[in-house]
């Protein structure tokens, strides 16, 4: 039996806690926070988006960094895994829209209660309020051997093995101020860049606020950065004071943070993307032939929200109380063009606190795929999102979490 420590509390640390007890160790699990998954607690607006119930090869495919790291973890522990451990220690799961699954009760704190459930179960020795505050080392510039974790006031614990799962940056009010990159340091490993990811974007465009609040259910956008397409993508998407956000707008996010890096890119919606270009100049001959005798600010209820119509008026260059049997062949395909592709010029996007995720942390060039230990110092192991790997919306960057840190658990001894 190996004494096992598992820093940090949140979903990957929960379950790598979980699968080293399985393993017949002794595991303490420390967190920070008055609480364990803090953070799980207000994801997916607070119900949880558990993980997505797509097949195996599906999760790769939305996977945006690292995702042939991830190959032992997923086979591992995939979305069956999570999901039968839920149900089995009472937290009932529905599977929605975009095979998103989430606790039938829409709270995430049944989930939490299923997973400390489990904990409880086998034995785990659960520490909240007690940050660690390092890693224990027997020679303290990094290439000695690990003996344990610092905790505050210079108190230090023995362990055999050490699982780093403290998560990134993103929601700081949570606890995720980055901790676990600090220990990774220490110990010499290497760190890529990081950046907020699944995060709203700002754009220089000022109608925008006009929109705020309004949420578009089918649009697709294309995300371009020095003129060649970086993402695509179908789905709902929302209007803010600054710029745009939703679904859509988040896994677009995730591109630009690794390759715009904060600098100004091009995103073009289209607000009919059922129709082509064609069809949708038919429709609007059509609609323009019913309302023939009425301004052009009131013929346009059919096609968009109310609250769209005076802005796509207005970018349209039509004056909005000219007649519609006035308006012109160009005038029309033009309003045609701008409906089939908005524009908008991205300038940046929302910092850590309002990101849901981090892109980047602890290189995975230093960390062994098939067991999540380091290949800089034995016993060392990273889980979720401390580590290099990011994925899109719809569960996947949980599912990492879980994968990651049962995989991290299992391996140890």
């Amino acid at each position: 039996m190996s004494r096992v420590i598992v820093a940090g509390g949140g979903a990957a640390g929960m379950m790598a806690a979980i699968a080293a007890a399985e393993n017949g160790h002794r595991v303490r699990l420390f967190e920070k926070n008055e609480k364990l998954g803090k953070k799980l607690f207000i994801t997916g607006k607070g119900r949880c988006n558990v993980t997505n119930a797509c097949d195996t090869e599906a999760l790769f495919q939305n996977v945006v960094t690292n995702p042939k790291f991830l190959y032992s973890a997923f086979y591992d522990f995939d979305n069956r895994g999570i999901m039968a451990l839920l149900e089995a220690e009472g937290c009932p799961l529905k599977t929605e829209r975009g095979n998103r699954v989430f606790p039938v009760s829409d709270h995430s704190s049944d989930v939490i209660k299923a997973l400390r459930k489990r904990l409880d179960a086998l034995g785990v020795e659960i520490f909240l309020r007690t940050p660690v505050k390092g890693l224990w080392l027997e020679e303290e510039n990094g290439s000695g051997k690990l003996l344990g974790v610092r905790l505050s006031g210079g108190r230090k614990e023995k362990a055999d093995a050490v699982v780093v799962a403290t998560g990134g940056m993103s929601y700081p009010s949570t606890g995720s101020t980055g901790d676990g990159y600090g220990f990774a340091e220490s110990c010499s490993h290497t760190l890529t860049e990081r950046r907020p990811a699944l995060v709203p974007f700002q754009v220089e465009e000022d109608f925008c606020a006009e929109l705020a609040g309004l949420s578009l259910k089918n649009a697709t956008v294309s995300l371009s950065y020095q003129n060649r397409e970086i993402y695509r993508g179908f789905g709902e998407m929302l209007f803010t004071h600054n710029g745009v956000s939703g679904p859509l707008i988040l896994s677009a996010s995730s591109y630009y943070a690794g390759l715009a890096r904060g600098g100004k890119a091009s995103l073009v919606i289209d607000l009919k993307p059922a129709l082509s270009l064609e069809q949708l100049d038919k429709r609007l001959l059509r609609d323009f032939e019913e309302n023939r005798n009425k301004a052009f600010k009131n013929a346009l209820g059919g096609l968009f929200p109310a609250r769209m119509i005076p802005v796509m008026a207005k970018l349209s260059g039509i004056e909005g109380e000219k007649k519609v049997n006035e308006i012109t062949r160009e005038e029309r395909k033009a309003f045609a063009e701008l409906i089939k592709g908005l524009p908008l010029t991205v300038k940046g996007t929302g910092g850590f606190e309002e990101a849901v995720i981090t892109r980047g942390g602890v290189s995975v060039k230093e960390v062994n795929p098939s067991t999540m230990e380091s290949r800089l110092v034995r016993g060392l192991y990273f889980a979720g999102e401390v580590l290099d790997v990011d994925a899109l919306t719809g569960g996947f960057n949980l599912q990492i979490a879980w994968s990651t840190g049962h995989l991290a658990g299992s391996s140890i001894g």
